[in-house]
């Protein structure tokens, strides 16, 4: 079925002919030949839209889309107009109507705009249950979510917070691995005691050593005086590596032995200083297949690997993007000092078309800027980046009825191949799991497509 319709015309055989048509085209059509009943009809049904004519006697369209407006808002109301009549449609757009046609009624037509407005309704109410469900959402610390995966991993979280294993965060950039990594420090026994970050990827291999590992005065030209390295800064807490999957080989086997031993050696120092430290780690690299490159030690790897939290990038997450969206609206709102009720129907669900490649960071500065920009009581269409507004999704097309289109299986198989690298992130562990190969044969199969 696709909508619930309530006809309201004082000509029967209208009313009939319309309700005729439109189950045809799988609605489910009521009707009714007066304003006054067609409202006490919706007091005890539901319907997804109200189609009416403007011309009724006693409550004219135009007073019906008021008191609907009024009284029912979230039911979208399509008036019927007399052909030419374009000042009467305005009124009734000003008065509350969703959409307006033209007589003589063209069917097809008709079928758009009810589509149109079923989808919007369905929309609404998706944003109204959301509201709901924002006050309500499960949290883990700063972390908000709805969807089967975030309460999947919100679970797994429970668990293993307050443990002294070590933890690999998987995810792509922008999917909150620190606000996770600082989550399960907040959650466990070592709460009071620091949570020290360092990002593997921002420093220089020099700069790296002397900052994880400390440095005696006189080990190098510019060190005046001992320093702490942040093994012994984190001391009874945890030291969370961000993107350890960038840590330079040569300081890999180094970072190892200290882990092992528990122990860190300061640059220029002779003996070891203990410490006691979780550690939480986090990549947006594919760790095994740098294993496999040589990049990566496999030994390392297992020992900061005991527990591995995937987080789901937020294309993934359904409704989870509007949820999160409200939740920023609402604290950028506050900063900025303005009151901004919501998220329009229309902005929604460009919202959800989008493919989000910056996942929640891309989103948070979305809804920032949109919240910046507007000068409306809802976040609207164009208060939207214009690569959100206009985009449109990709598809990966295999049919064509043109000879000259048609390509060998073994192209079909390279573009196929390339189409989900490209969905999971380029990250090849995964792409082999989806494609139902080994790493070794998904890596021949690119060499042999010479694909980098």
């Amino acid at each position: 079925m696709r909508g619930k319709i309530l006809i309201v015309d004082d000509e029967q055989t209208m009313c009939e002919m319309l309700a005729d048509d439109l189950e045809r085209h799988g609605f489910l059509p009521t009707w009714s030949i007066s304003s006054e009943k067609a409202l006490d009809l919706l007091k005890t049904q539901s319907f997804d839209v109200l189609l009416a004519d403007l011309n009724l006697p006693k409550m004219n369209g135009i007073e019906l889309c008021e008191r609907i407006a009024a009284n029912r808002p979230d039911i979208p109301v399509i008036v019927i107009t007399a052909f030419g009549s374009m000042e009467t449609a305005i009124a009734a757009i000003r008065a509350g109507a969703y959409d307006f046609v033209n007589k003589p009624i063209d069917t097809e037509f008709l079928v758009l705009a009810l589509d149109r407005a079923v989808k919007h309704r369905g929309l609404q109410e998706k944003v109204k249950l959301l509201d709901q469900a924002l006050k309500r959402s499960h949290r883990f610390d700063r972390l908000i979510g709805e969807s089967p995966l975030m309460r999947k991993l919100m679970n797994r979280l429970e668990r293993v917070a307050d443990t002294e294993t070590s933890i690999l965060i998987a995810g792509e950039t922008g999917t909150g691995k620190e606000l996770v990594a600082r989550a399960l420090h907040k959650r466990s026994r070592r709460c009071k005691n620091p949570f020290v970050a360092v990002n593997c990827a921002a420093l220089p291999h020099s700069l790296l050593e002397s900052e994880l590992f400390g440095y005696k005065r006189g080990a190098f030209t510019d060190a005046k005086a001992d320093r702490r390295g942040l093994f012994l800064q984190a001391h009874g807490g945890t030291l969370f590596f961000d993107e350890i999957g960038d840590i330079p080989l040569s300081l890999q086997s180094k970072l190892l032995r200290s882990l092992e031993e528990r122990s860190a050696r300061p640059i220029g120092g002779t003996s070891e200083v203990p410490f006691d430290v979780r550690i939480i780690a986090a990549t947006n690299r594919d760790i095994e297949t740098a294993i496999q490159e040589g990049q990566f030690r496999e030994d390392l790897y297992y020992r900061i690997n005991v527990i591995q939290i995937d987080l789901p990038p937020l294309r993934e997450r359904g409704t989870d993007i509007l949820l999160l969206a409200r939740h920023f609206v609402e604290q950028f709102a506050i900063r900025a000092n303005k009151q901004i009720a919501g998220i329009s129907n229309s902005a929604a669900e460009k919202l959800l078309n989008y493919s989000w490649p910056g996942n929640v960071r891309e989103l948070r500065n979305t809804i920032e800027r949109a919240v910046v920009l507007t000068g409306y009581e809802k976040i609207s269409v164009d208060d939207l980046p214009e690569k959100i507004r206009d985009y449109k999704a990709s598809r990966f097309l295999l049919e064509s009825d043109t000879a000259s289109e048609l390509v060998p299986v073994q192209e079909v198989e390279r573009r196929y191949i390339l189409h989900v690298l490209k969905t999971v992130g380029g990250n090849k562990t995964v792409a082999a799991k989806v494609l139902g190969l080994d790493r070794k044969t998904l890596y021949r199969k690119l060499e042999q497509y010479k694909v980098d």
